[in-house]
């Protein structure tokens, strides 16, 4: 079974083209589109009632409803279960350092900016982030 990996975006469109880009990576695709979806699935994981695989990456847009990227990210650090797994913010805005740095202080492997880079680029940059933070 292929691993799993989250996408939280909420413009459809580039969450179906990142679901479609793991999938053609080898990756089984788990997507939500807001971070009130993925603090609610954070909830089934932490109740036992989520029986489905692990997730063992998470690339999270930054400014979505309900809870932001960064918001979602400190909570995954909380779930004993995936509190290692690498995490992968985006965002089409401007941070500014003390931003940034809040956030990578705060459980945040990455940021990288949209657009996203091209296909072969943001797969180097992805594995790059899992490579590091598991070895």
């Amino acid at each position: 079974m292929p691993s799993t990996w989250i996408v939280a975006e909420d413009d459809e469109d580039i969450r179906n083209l990142i679901a479609v880009l793991f999938q053609s990576w080898g990756y089984q695709a788990l997507t939500f589109e807001s971070g009130a979806r993925v603090w609610e699935w954070l909830d089934t994981v932490e109740t036992g009632e989520y029986g489905g695989p692990l997730p063992e990456f998470a690339l999270l847009d930054i400014r979505m409803p309900g809870k932001r990227g960064n918001e979602v990210a400190e909570r995954i650090r909380t779930v004993e279960a995936m509190q290692h797994m690498p995490i992968v913010l985006m965002t089409a805005f401007a941070l500014n350092a003390d931003q940034k740095d809040n956030m990578l202080s705060n459980g945040v492997d990455q940021i990288i900016n949209k657009p996203l880079p091209d296909f072969d680029k943001l797969h180097q940059i992805l594995h790059d982030v899992i490579h590091n933070k598991l070895n």
